[in-house]
């Protein structure tokens, strides 16, 4: 009896840390953004942020009645994710800040204030996406998940545990592979890891206890380096793979199945990283942001932008519409796209793709793609006011967004200062409210499943 080898394909997604100099930058915006709306919630922010070797430049269009301290903004930031070290080349202290941000033009503001607050119109054209599959809980493409697990445990360890890896320094980029039925379109296996992640220059323990220039001196640079490489790999393997296998539940964990490929800074050596090793622009990784390449990407940037812009808050809404049809049962897989004219309320259009994972309907027929698309425009208020009102989005929310993701994180509520009316106090805001299910009930209901 013959038996024929199971197809598979492979998909490959990546993740970088908080240190990495794009996301140094995103963090830098959205923290920007959070304290004008901590002290205007009405304020319009457009922030682009570029940082490089010992320099910072914030640019961008504003429109508020607060007045915030950049500097000191952009400082915090950065002693947060942790260069705070001249060895760096990059730290808090020492790095000049340049701001260059000017007024909002009023041709954009007079497209998005209305007479009646609910047709707030779009503060720009675009097509905006949102994706949920069945791969996690969190219904999020597998690769990208493994690489943000890995990547916030990898920050865990460089933040609380010091002295389990003490070379570890911000900049961490990581990469998972994952073998996939191309029947079910289910994973199978983790197939390779990459992990870079910047370090000190130490010598390891199997050369003594001489500094590393001593013990360049003694041994050569080569058998230094390689002996470094060797002990950073290592670590990777026996300290933090493991807890990543521990933390995605025992599903997931049996796809490490030990024979995957692991690549642990292929180039030998990663000492200059960070914004010295490379420049960082707000809005360049708007594939990490998202899906990690899974569905598609209308192209806008979210980091540094309010809510008013659709590119964002749009956004926000087409994932929380993708992941409540699949929590629901409508589809094993979900691709919406939610399409806006700048000043105009209501999207020009709504598309949806199940890729042909649709549930059946009463009548026993799959669901059409379609049909689904028409029925959501009674499922959801998809003005931008309406997103705004019903995630809260003019709250100081964003800087947890700004590494790690912006989807596929656990929602929560937590206090926040705020200036309202000319004083400082406290109020509850939700985080990542769009990662809710709470429409799963009148989904089912409109769609009458069980």
């Amino acid at each position: 009896m013959l038996f024929m080898e199971k197809e598979t394909y492979l998909f490959t997604s990546e993740s970088v840390s908080e240190g990495h100099p794009d996301k140094v930058a995103d963090q830098i915006s959205d923290a920007i953004l959070d304290e004008f709306l901590r002290k205007d919630p009405e304020s319009k922010v457009a922030c682009e942020t570029f940082c490089t070797r010992g320099s910072v430049i914030v640019m961008g269009e504003v429109h508020s009645e607060a007045y915030v301290d950049i500097q000191k903004t952009v400082r915090s930031t950065i002693a947060r994710i942790g260069y705070t070290d001249s060895n760096y080349m990059f730290d808090s202290n020492s790095c000049g800040v340049l701001s260059a941000l000017n007024e909002q033009s009023g041709d954009i503001r007079q497209g998005v204030d209305r007479e009646d607050p609910e047709e707030q119109g779009a503060g720009d054209q675009g097509m905006m996406f949102g994706y949920a599959c069945r791969d996690t809980e969190e219904f999020m493409p597998l690769p990208l998940a493994l690489s943000h697990l890995t990547l916030r445990l990898l920050s865990g360890i460089r933040r609380e545990e010091p002295d389990l890896m003490p070379y570890l320094r911000p900049d961490a980029k990581c990469q998972y592979t994952v073998e996939y039925d191309s029947a079910s379109c289910r994973p199978l296996r983790i197939h390779t890891i990459v992990l870079s992640t910047q370090h000190d220059e130490f010598t390891p323990a199997s050369l003594g206890r001489l500094s590393y220039d001593d013990a360049c001196l003694k041994y050569g640079q080569d058998k230094v380096d390689a002996a470094m490489h060797d002990e950073i790999e290592r670590d990777i393997r026996e300290i933090l793979l493991p807890r990543v296998a521990a933390a995605v539940g025992e599903k997931v964990a049996t796809l490490f199945k030990g024979d995957y490929i692991l690549h642990v800074n292929p180039t030998g050596k990663f000492v200059i990283g960070g914004p010295a090793g490379d420049t960082g622009l707000t809005g360049r990784k708007i594939i990490v942001d998202t899906y990690g390449g899974k569905g598609a990407h209308g192209g806008g940037a979210f980091s540094g932008k309010d809510p008013s812009k659709v590119d964002r808050s749009a956004a926000y809404m087409a994932r929380y519409i993708a992941k409540n049809l699949v929590s629901a049962g409508v589809a094993d897989e979900v691709l919406v796209q939610l399409a806006y004219a700048i000043g105009v309320a209501s999207p020009v259009s709504v598309f949806v793709d199940t890729y042909g994972t649709a549930a059946n309907g009463p009548d026993g027929k799959k669901l059409s793609d379609s049909e689904i698309a028409s029925r959501l425009k009674d499922l959801f208020d998809l003005r931008p006011a309406a997103i705004i009102r019903k995630f809260s989005l003019k709250n100081p929310i964003y800087s947890p967004t700004a590494s790690y993701g912006h989807f596929g994180r656990e929602p929560y509520t937590a206090m926040v200062k705020v200036v309202r009316e000319g004083r400082e106090t406290e109020i509850p805001a939700r985080f990542f409210a769009w990662e809710d299910c709470d429409s799963v009930p009148a989904i089912k209901k409109e769609f009458k499943l069980k």
